[in-house]
């Protein structure tokens, strides 16, 4: 694109044509305050509406102010970002926004991460000339993951963009007119009652609090001071690579010896990892995948372990019900396992065990809730939460995390290996799934374990691996839209891959909806950073292929017998729904 001169508060600089007084500004470092404006991943997604016109700036020539957001730049032009009459504005559109606005801070769930909040400090908006009728919607708490808040509503339509621009879901749009227009499902439907899969990236998004994710600590707390129950805590391997950013650390500073030793500060009776699951996964995984390619079995076969991807099929691709791995995520087959064999093992009654999942995700909230996921007689996980929740309970229990020793997990459900690691990063599954089919397949052991073409952060990416003379196709995706465009490959018959892996979140579960928040132009780099500390976990790993730890080996030969047979598949296996689109 051709380059433009411009000048912006006195400074004179060239930028692209195409580009944004916003994107001009941010090139020389100078602050303009946005609110409803969005860029996710290097702009693949960008919420570009200016609907809340907090960015005005003063452009020479023109007798309105211009929302910097979307007025892109011409040759000559001349602009002022902090002038009287922008500050001015910009205060009136912030207490306008405010007049139809809660006030009740100190209890709101993003009190400190909301955007709302710190422009008005910024903007010292510390009154409020405008008052008038306030919205009254009720509160909605249909599902097991998301809590909507409608009252906290700006409009900003960033959750419209990052469901259907970004996840190409559908569910949210602008609905009503004027004073009650809000953002959400057609007709007010509760979100359980559509084909929201429940990812968490609109509450990643949301500037307010209108979108949040729903609390289980109550329940937790209360199940930790039962002297009736065990309560058994497994921790997801994303969490590690992103629960120290809670506590004001360095993203990609991995937290696994200090995190151990908090949760078994707040009275978790048995601390494990959703690592020893992820190991059993894949050996449940690989062996179904060498079954497919060895028996002329449906393929491609795609990875089953994110719960907003299964949702997603099975809402929006119903005719593809065979094509998913049949196995159940790994903190699913934790809990079901912890609940049988463990169990027996401790001579615990199950009906005691109390399952706990910390995860880096919303949508595991809602897969627990699946009557299908009880094979074991009992709901194989009770309760779960988000790595921000968990970050909760350490604060409220006083807890300084900074300072803590290191602790290890307890056996035998906390061993792992690093190929259980890898499942936190988009292609960490395939190339985990990829180093146990490798070995099985040509009955030899690996020089290297790393797979790295199937590493990466696009969105979408393709790697052709040789395995004993054999060349194997595998695809990744993360992002839901970008799994759009396999799956109706797939449908369409045009696939020639024998390997699928997707997840629902951008970089996979390290950029989960229950991770940290982290400012949207941030994230590239943050992903990269809890990538980067879960690699070197799995480098730092003396086994690092899945199938070689001896603890599921010990759990195959004595409670489950053959991998892929019939008591692992009544216990660790499940079946896919035919969901209605709406």
């Amino acid at each position: 694109m051709p380059l433009v001169n411009i000048i912006i508060d006195g400074v004179k600089t060239q930028v692209s044509s195409d580009s944004t007084i916003l994107d001009a500004a941010r090139k020389v470092n100078i602050n303009i305050p946005t609110l409803c404006h969005l860029e996710l991943h290097n702009k693949e997604t960008v919420n570009r509406v200016a609907s809340c016109r907090i960015c005005v700036v003063e452009v020479e020539g023109r007798r309105n102010l211009a929302p910097a957001c979307s007025t892109k730049v011409q040759n000559g032009m001349v602009i002022r970002t902090h002038s009287p009459r922008v500050i001015k504005s910009r205060r009136v559109l912030m207490q306008l926004l405010l007049s139809n606005h809660p006030k009740d801070c100190l209890n709101c769930y993003a009190s400190g991460n909301c955007d709302l909040q710190t422009l008005s400090n910024d903007m010292h908006t510390d009154s409020n000339r405008f008052e008038g009728a306030h919205s009254d919607f009720m509160v909605e708490t249909s599902s097991e993951s998301i809590v909507r808040d409608l009252n906290k509503c700006i409009r900003c339509r960033r959750c419209e963009t990052a469901c259907n621009d970004m996840q190409t879901v559908g569910v949210l749009s602008g609905v009503g007119r004027g004073f009650d227009m809000v953002v959400g499902p057609a007709f007010h439907a509760p979100l359980e009652k559509t084909q929201c899969v429940f990812c968490g990236q609109c509450v990643k998004v949301c500037p307010t609090g209108a979108l949040m994710g729903k609390s289980h600590v109550e329940e937790v707390w209360n199940a930790i001071n039962d002297p009736e129950k065990v309560v058994v805590v497994q921790t997801a391997p994303a969490v590690r690579a992103a629960l120290g950013e809670e506590f004001g650390m360095e993203p990609g500073k991995c937290v696994t010896g200090r995190m151990v030793t908090g949760l078994r500060r707040l009275g978790f009776n048995h601390v494990f990892d959703t690592n020893f699951a992820a190991d059993l996964t894949i050996v449940e995984e690989a062996t179904e995948f060498i079954h497919r390619l060895k028996h002329g079995g449906r393929l491609p076969m795609l990875t089953s372990c994110c719960p907003a991807w299964v949702k997603f099929f099975e809402h929006q691709f119903q005719d593809l019900l065979d094509v998913p791995s049949t196995c159940k995520s790994p903190h699913e087959m934790f809990g079901a396992i912890t609940k049988t064999y463990w169990a027996e093992k401790m001579k615990i009654d199950p009906a005691k065990i109390v399952v706990v999942s910390i995860m880096p995700c919303l949508s595991k909230k809602y897969e627990a809730s699946r009557k299908e996921l009880s094979s074991s007689g009992h709901q194989d996980v009770d309760y779960v939460l988000s790595t921000r929740e968990l970050g909760r309970m350490l604060r409220e229990a006083g807890v300084d995390f900074q300072s803590l020793p290191d602790g290890e997990f307890d056996n035998p459900l906390g061993f792992s290996s690093g190929g259980a690691d890898i499942f936190a990063v988009s292609g960490g599954v395939c190339e985990a799934a990829l180093r146990m089919a490798a070995e099985v397949i040509s009955g030899k052991e690996l020089d290297s374990v790393d797979f790295e073409e199937v590493r990466g952060t696009k969105g979408l990416r393709h790697a052709h691996v040789e395995i004993a003379g054999m060349e194997v196709n595998v695809a990744i995706a993360c992002g839901l839209g970008h799994a759009r465009r396999l799956l109706e490959e797939v449908r369409a018959g045009k696939s020639h891959y024998h390997l699928i892996e997707i997840m629902a979140c951008p970089g996979g579960c390290i950029c989960g909806g229950g991770q940290p928040f982290v400012d949207s132009r941030e994230e590239i780099e943050v992903m990269k950073k809890r990538a980067q500390a879960i690699y070197a976990e799995d480098a730092g790993k003396e086994i690092r292929s899945s199938h070689k730890n001896p603890y599921i080996q010990e759990l195959y030969k004595e409670f489950l017998g053959e991998a892929y047979g019939e008591k692992a598949h009544k216990l660790l296996h499940t079946g896919y729904t035919s969901r209605e689109k709406l």
